[in-house]
């Protein structure tokens, strides 16, 4: 996912990554996200439009904003420059991994840390698209709940001793 977010910052001409460049990777990768929104591909479609017009320079009005103004330091992880909050939301994906058991996070750890973080420049697009975060949260818990149990179900059971 960074991966991509770093070649779409790059292509954007942006000096770093930011959560919005980590929410269009997600969208446009990982279904399951996709899936969680209230208003279905349409409201999906209307994200990913208005990431593209940011992209394609309607988005001026981003600059200055906190995750690319300069106020806070960015964080240099291998050769990209990534955004507090960027940093921020990778570290709480992989908390989530690892509460779960997971060596690695995935793209839905990092949709939800994403939209866990009120402040982020990628709840702002959301906001800017007319996503009604608290609903869009409450599908997010609901599709974890139900991620987890389908993972608890399928975990081994202890076989029975031989003797």
């Amino acid at each position: 996912m960074v991966a991509a977010a770093r070649r779409r910052a790059s292509r954007d001409g942006d000096r770093h990554i930011d959560t919005a460049h980590l929410l269009h990777t997600v969208l446009e990768t990982v279904p399951r996200a996709a899936a969680t929104f209230e208003g279905g591909p349409p409201q999906v479609a209307r994200v990913l439009s208005y990431l593209a017009q940011r992209t394609i320079g309607y988005g001026l009005n981003w600059h200055g904003t906190v995750e690319d103004s300069g106020a806070v330091p960015v964080v240099h992880a291998g050769r990209a420059a990534w955004s507090p909050a960027v940093a921020a939301a990778v570290a709480r994906a992989d908390e989530r991994a690892a509460a779960r058991g997971a060596a690695q996070a995935q793209g839905f750890d990092l949709f939800v840390a994403l939209i866990d973080d009120r402040a982020c420049r990628a709840v702002e697009v959301l906001l800017g698209a007319g996503v009604d975060l608290d609903t869009l949260a409450l599908r997010v818990a609901e599709e974890s709940a139900r991620l987890a149990g389908e993972a608890a179900s399928s975990e081994p059971r202890d076989a029975p001793d031989s003797g």
